[in-house]
Order: structure tokens, then C-alpha cells, then sequence
């Protein structure tokens, strides 16, 4: 394959792509941060917006899933700039319809096609960036999309602080049509368009299940990404019911979309620094084990909160959050694995399958609280999920410095 065209680590593409991120998390972050305010909004009690709000992320996940390989697929076959402009598209009218809800089916409905609109924004833009860079720039460059797209949360907090929670969904709409209309000088990966004349299958998603070599790297790329949403999706956007089985005083609540704002802030910290750390080691891997590391302690630290407080819950949250910044690493890695005809199904697939996962971590959180309570189940839950994700880095080949001009055959 021929030498591609490469770029800077602060040229328009990588911003683009960075603000592409940036749109993405504070749609996906939205939900968990106005769902009790949105919830009681259409009518739900207290106890529903617990039971209700779990239903409706795991829809939202499900569509993250689903778009993941519908954009991936395309991406490989119809380059990387079709999937940046079609799911932003698609996000932005979900976004203005979810405004408009009466009812959780409603919701739900909204919040499923918005997931499969978001699915296509990070695996396109890391594979995009990824691929116009230079090897020795690559971890800095997806760095810094991770960095800035992950302040998005941060965004949607100070939004739904300062207006109505359709409003906050009106606003996501309007910041994607305005993405749409930035991303016409962006120009496609030259990777991509060197593959046109190759005879190689091009987004074919089976591919990775009929080489043993592909399925297993393509698996633990999946399993590396696990403790991120277990973090986000069960211990934080639910810290406000942990709290309360803590033994949290009634006067001191915990306000979960403070708190997934507060860990947006160290996770944008943490994904900016991932790419710089992995760089000085010349090594992804030590990078997650580090990442990692820091993960476990804080959340050991958050079932240790008996009789706790507000503050505490909120500082551990942000200490989780900067270890889950291991995020933009590993989508990374997902990318480097696999050929230029399969990487951006991967790229995309990859964080969405993680993110997909979710339902299945709430599945097994629930089906343990019967026997264990819902504090023992939480930690259980994530020791499993600690344990094979552990296990996966351990598994996973290097990736760093690689050389991404090649084909899967």
C-alpha cells in the first residue's frame, strides 16, 4: 500500500473529531445525569425512576450495540467520513424528538435510535485520526480527542443546571447540526482511499469470527473496555441509591449527575494523559496496568462509604473516573489491531460492544442483590468484571508503534 498523507496532532481533523467526541458524550452522559429530573418530569415515582431509568439505558445500550455494527460495516466500506456525517444526522433528530417524550416507551424509543446514531461518532474519528497521523503521534493525537470529547459530560451537567431537561435534548440536537456543518473540511483518510484498488473484503463484520487469530484479539479488545462502563453505568450514574444503602443521612443526598460530572472531568484528565503516558513507556499495555490499578483502589474505596457523605462520595467518584481514563487507550488499541479494511468496524464495534455490555453487568447486578443486598452485589459484580478484564490485558498483544498501512486477509 502506498504512503498516506499525515497530519498534526492539533490540525482540523483531530479537533473535529475531538468535538465529534465532545457531542457524543454529552448525549450519552445526558440521560444518567437528568434521569431522575426527566423521569419525575413525565409522571414517575421515586422507586420507578430506579427500576425505569435502568430500562431505559439498557435500551440506549442496545442501540450503541446495534449501531456499532451498522457504522462500523460502513465506515470500512464507504470510508470514515460517511459514518461522521450519517450518525450525527441521526443523533440530532433523536436528540430533538427526545425533547417531545410523554411516556417511558416513548423515551425509550428516543433514546434507542439515539444510541445507534451516537455508535458511529468515536470509532470513526479514532480510526480517522489514527490513520492521517504518524505512528509516533498516534496515542498523543487520540489523546486528545478522548481529552476534549469527554468534557462533553461535563457540558451536559452545567446544561441541565441551567434548563429544562428537553431543553438539555433540543440543545444536543442543535450542537450535532452544528458539527455537521464543520465536518465539510475534513477530508477522508488517505488509508482508505489506497484500499480501493486492493482486492480485499472491505467492513466484513463475520471476518472477525472466522480466524481464531482475529476473534480472540478481537474479543479481549472487547474485555479490556468492561470496568469503564461498570464504573459509569452502575457504581456512579446509581450513586445516589448507593448512598442511601450506605446509610447516608437523609439531609446530605448524593446528586448522581453532579457526580458523573465530576468523573467526566478526571476521566477527560486521564484520557489525555493516556495517550502521553503510553507514549513515555513506549507501551500500551503498561499504561492500562497503571490505569488499572488506580481503578481497583477507588472502587474498593466506594464500598468502604458506611455512614459516609456527599463530599466523599463525590471525591471517589472523580478518583474512579480518573482511572477509567484508560478509555481512549483502548479504543486505540482497538483500532491498531486489525487492517485498514476491517478497522474502523473495529474501532466502532469495539467501545460499543463495551458499552452494550452494560445490560448484561445490570442483569447480573440485580440477580445478585436478592441474595447478597445491593451493595455486596455491586461489589461482586465488580470483581468479576475486574478479574477478566485483568485477565484480558494480560492476553492482548502490544500495539504500540505499529504500523497500521496493511490489509486482513
Amino acid at each position: 500500500m502506498k504512503q498516506s498523507k499525515v497530519i498534526g496532532i492539533f490540525s482540523i481533523p483531530v479537533i473535529v473529531a475531538a468535538l465529534g467526541y465532545f457531542v457524543d458524550i454529552y448525549d450519552l452522559l445526558l440521560f444518567s445525569i437528568i434521569r431522575v429530573k426527566s423521569l419525575k418530569g413525565i409522571g414517575l415515582s421515586d422507586v420507578l425512576c430506579d427500576s425505569e431509568g435502568k430500562f431505559i439505558i439498557s435500551i440506549q445500550m442496545y442501540g450503541l450495540l446495534i449501531g456499532g455494527v451498522l457504522w462500523g460495516v460502513m465506515g470500512d466500506k464507504k470510508g470514515r467520513l460517511s459514518v461522521l456525517f450519517g450518525s450525527i444526522i441521526l443523533y440530532s433528530l433523536a436528540n430533538f424528538a427526545n425533547g417531545f417524550v410523554q411516556t417511558v416507551n416513548q423515551y425509550a424509543i428516543a433514546r434507542f435510535i439515539a444510541g445507534i446514531g451516537l455508535a458511529g461518532e468515536l470509532g470513526a474519528g479514532i480510526t480517522l485520526v489514527s490513520e492521517l497521523v504518524t505512528k509516533e503521534n498516534r496515542g498523543k493525537a487520540t489523546s486528545i480527542v478522548a481529552g476534549i470529547g469527554l468534557t462533553g459530560a461535563v457540558a451536559a451537567y452545567f446544561v441541565a443546571h441551567a434548563f429544562d431537561w428537553r431543553i438539555c435534548y433540543f440543545v444536543g440536537g442543535a450542537l450535532g447540526i452544528c458539527l455537521l456543518l464543520m465536518r465539510v473540511s475534513v477530508f477522508e483518510s488517505g488509508m482508505f482511499h489506497d484500499m480501493q484498488g486492493e482486492k480485499v473484503q472491505k467492513g466484513n463484520f463475520l471476518m472477525f469470527f472466522n480466524n481464531a487469530r482475529r476473534f480472540k484479539t478481537y474479543l479481549l479488545a472487547i474485555l479490556i473496555g468492561l470496568p469503564t462502563w461498570y464504573v459509569i453505568g452502575i457504581l456512579i450514574t446509581f450513586s445516589k441509591e448507593f448512598a442511601k444503602n450506605f446509610g447516608f443521612s437523609e439531609n446530605d443526598p448524593v446528586d448522581a449527575g453532579k457526580a458523573v460530572m465530576l468523573s467526566y472531568i478526571t476521566i477527560s484528565i486521564g484520557g489525555l494523559l493516556g495517550g502521553f503516558l503510553s507514549n513515555w513507556l513506549k507501551s500500551r499495555k503498561k499504561a492500562l496496568y497503571i490505569f488499572y490499578s488506580i481503578t481497583i483502589v477507588s472502587i474498593a474505596s466506594f464500598f468502604f462509604q458506611k455512614g459516609g457523605n456527599s463530599t466523599n462520595m463525590y471525591i471517589i467518584c472523580m478518583a474512579m473516573g480518573f482511572g477509567t481514563g484508560f478509555w481512549s487507550l483502548f479504543v486505540t488499541m482497538a483500532a491498531e489491531h486489525f487492517g485498514t479494511n476491517l478497522r474502523a468496524t473495529a474501532a466502532t464495534t469495539v467501545p460499543n460492544m463495551v458499552r452494550g455490555s452494560l445490560p448484561i453487568m445490570i442483569l447480573l447486578f440485580n440477580a445478585l442483590k436478592p441474595g447478597f443486598g445491593y451493595i455486596n452485589a455491586g461489589a461482586v459484580t465488580g470483581f468479576i468484571v475486574m478479574a477478566i478484564s485483568t485477565i484480558a490485558v494480560f492476553m492482548t498483544t502490544e500495539t504500540f508503534g505499529k504500523d497500521l498501512n496493511f490489509n486482513e486477509q
